[in-house]
């Protein structure tokens, strides 16, 4: 199946950042095998979003911020239930910069996110308390973009509940599944899947946007 890019397309990249990276300090497993391909997805595109995770000290999702707790443990929170990190993404680090082999000088739009001390923002248009957007939605709906194709880091988290917020938001998001790669903790992947079909989310191949 072969799908062209419209004019009101969008590509956005979550979190293609050095510590979401192999040797970074919350490394994807293969995080940066999916960089030459999502730069080839990019030159696809006119229009082209990247995220950034950017998180101040002692940011809530840091398990060094609460005592007697290790990253992947969880915690209660007044939006829910937090699942704590290893120190990552702290603003102005190497850690935070996107990866050095990332190559898409036409993007036209930075979104910072996770810079609030006391939420964390896995989306890139809703934080996780749900209810502070981050005006990505207002960004997109200006620019009359309609269509968000997904790729980056991580699979069962930033790309997931940011494909699910887009959709919820009107848009329609289609995720390119091999341009991303997971966290990978137990179960979060097939419930990753799960809540892509719940959402009618679209999962694809980055060939069928680079075959011609």
């Amino acid at each position: 199946m072969l799908i062209l890019p419209h004019p009101t397309d969008a590509l956005l990249v979550i979190d293609l950042q050095n510590d979401f990276c192999p040797g970074g300090a919350l490394a994807v497993a293969d995080g940066d095998a999916i960089v030459p391909l999502v730069n080839a997805l990019g030159r696809r595109f006119d229009h082209v979003v990247l995220t950034q995770d950017w998180h101040p000290l002692r940011h809530i999702s840091y398990a060094t911020t609460h005592p007697n707790k290790r990253p992947y443990e969880t915690i209660e929170v007044a939006y829910g239930t937090q699942t704590l990190w290893p120190e990552h993404c702290l603003q102005g680090s190497s850690g935070a910069a996107f990866h050095p082999a990332l190559d898409l000088p036409h993007a036209e739009l930075i979104l910072r996110k996770g810079f609030r001390r006391d939420i964390d923002s896995y989306s890139a248009f809703v934080e996780d308390d749900h209810a502070t957007a981050t005006g990505l939605a207002g960004y997109l709906r200006e620019r009359n973009l309609t269509r968000l194709f997904l790729c980056g880091l991580a699979y069962d988290f930033c790309v997931r509940y940011s494909a699910i917020d887009g959709k919820a938001l009107g848009f329609e998001t289609i995720v390119i599944e091999d341009a991303c790669r997971p966290v990978n903790l137990p179960e979060s992947v097939d419930a990753t899947n799960a809540a892509f079909t719940t959402a009618s989310v679209p999962r694809i191949r980055s060939t069928d946007l680079l075959t011609s």
